[in-house]
This record gives structure tokens, sequence and C-alpha cells, in this order.
């Protein structure tokens, strides 16, 4: 990536968090934090990585929400950033979170079991 795109890519990501902490008001929304953006090269479109927290229902409730809402975020971000193009929003769930604390939660299964007392026939022999 350029470093005109990851500018642009941080403030967008900036403003987005912005929005929703301040002045999203849908009840819909959980609680949801943009962890990241990427913006194409031409500045035509940009992808918005967002992850939510909560059950399954409440995760899906919050990204509908966000894509109800994504002609008023871009319009938005257009008032607020001095672009001629506002690039087009597509929000997707960041399961990345949810997958590393999965991962951590087996390693410490798994350091669990190996710290067991092994049974008594196995010492044997």
């Amino acid at each position: 990536m350029s470093q005109r795109t990851d500018r642009l890519d941080s403030q967008i990501r900036q403003e987005l968090m912005e929005l929703l902490q301040r002045e999203m008001k849908d009840p819909r929304l959980g609680f949801a934090t943009i962890t990241r953006v990427e913006t194409a090269r031409d500045l035509g479109h940009a992808r918005v990585w967002v992850s939510v927290l909560g059950n399954e229902v409440e995760r899906e409730r919050t990204m509908r929400a966000l894509q109800v809402a994504t002609p008023w975020l871009r319009r938005k971000l257009g008032e607020r950033l001095s672009l001629r193009h506002v690039p087009e929003l597509t929000v997707r769930e960041d399961d990345s979170i949810a997958s590393g604390d999965r991962v951590l939660q087996i390693i410490q299964e798994l350091s669990g079991e190996a710290t067991e007392p092994l049974p008594d026939d196995a010492e044997e022999g």
C-alpha cells in the first residue's frame, strides 16, 4: 500500500470510530470496534473490518445495523474528510479477536491436561 492509502485508512478508521461512539444512535448497535480499514488503490472502495462483542444474535444484529447505516456513515465521512470522492464502504465482521481467544482457550486446556498427574498404573513400568 502507498503512504497515501495508509494515511487515508487511518483517517477513515478514526472517523468511523468517532461516528460509532458519539453519533450513531441505532439501538441495534452493540459494542463494535473498527479494527482496520483497507482502501483500494483507486480510492473508490474501502473495506471496513469490525469486531463485535456479544453472542451470535447480538453480533448479527450489530452487523445488520452497520450495513444499513453504511450510506449514512459514508455521507458523514464526506463531511469530515476533505476528499473529492468518498470511497464506497463494505463492512465485514472481523473475527480475529474471537479466533485468538479460542486459540488461547485451547492452549490453556492443553496446558492444564499436561499438568494433571498420571494414573497409578501408568507410573509403573
